[in-house]
């Protein structure tokens, strides 16, 4: 799958964010690319940025905890590109807390999105993948898969999740000439690492600003001491996508975090 000029590209959660970048990834490389969010506006703007580019683009509006969402988006991709060659399950949501403050609920949103929305989109895409015998998946996970957090152990539980899941389908698929394999973000300075209440602010020492307690903990925990972008992780999205000797990993873009 080296060539990925009109490849169909199915992405959850492409609304914004590292999935906005993923997808304008991919149209850069001259695919089709169907971009799926849990509400319109979200949908619409990204499928606006992709039509400025020239891509060919669908937008769907898919829960990633309802398999028959998930269905009824894949159906349409297949009834307007005619198939389906890759998915990124990158559809996530971010929750910080400590035991104390974390509900029983709160654990039921931040699981159910991160971790039965991959199981969900997983299980919906092979039944379009298996049959064809061809095609790639990639979910998205988090270095917080590979290494706890404090205030973050749900988040970190799904994460762990992610890649677990991700491994054993890469091996019950290995023969049918689909590789699954995560990626897995370090430090995005955006979403849960950044502004009021986030991981920066959580993380103060006292007398600091968010601002001065983002810097520090970038610098202690990074080795290169620079965060990642989007982009960063949207480039080695592709590269998974078109290598069909990688399969069953969980590939850390974060600076030599998890070194």
């Amino acid at each position: 799958m080296n060539d990925l000029k009109e490849k169909v590209v199915f992405i959850t959660g492409a609304g914004g964010g590292i999935g906005k970048a993923i997808a304008s990834a991919f149209a850069r490389e001259g695919a089709k690319v169907v971009v799926g969010d849990i509400k319109q506006e979200f949908v619409a703007g990204t499928v606006k940025m992709l039509e400025e580019q020239g891509a060919d683009v669908l937008g769907v509006i898919i829960d990633v905890t309802n398999y028959d969402s998930v269905k009824a988006a894949l159906n349409e991709v297949v009834e307007t590109f005619g198939t389906l060659d890759i998915a990124v399950n990158n559809a996530g949501v971010v929750g910080i807390g400590s035991i104390e403050e974390i509900t029983p609920e709160e654990w039921d949103r931040v699981l159910g999105v991160n971790a039965k929305g991959i199981f969900v989109c997983t299980k919906a895409e092979l039944e379009i993948l298996k049959p064809k015998q061809s095609g790639a998946i990639i979910n998205t996970a988090s270095i917080a898969g590979k290494m706890g957090m404090a205030h973050l152990s749900h988040y970190v539980a799904s994460k762990f999740a992610v890649i677990g899941f991700t491994n054993s389908i890469a091996k019950e698929v290995a023969l049918d000439a689909i590789t699954v394999n995560a990626i897995c973000p370090g430090i995005v300075g955006t979403g849960m690492w950044r502004g009021e209440g986030g991981v920066a602010d959580r993380w103060k020492l006292e007398g600091e600003t968010e601002e001065q307690s983002w810097e520090r903990n970038k610098k202690a925990i990074i080795p290169q001491g620079v965060d990642q972008t989007p982009e960063d992780i949207a480039e080695a999205v592709v590269f998974i996508a078109r290598s069909p000797r990688i399969t069953g990993q969980a590939i850390a873009v974060d600076g030599g975090i998890t070194m």
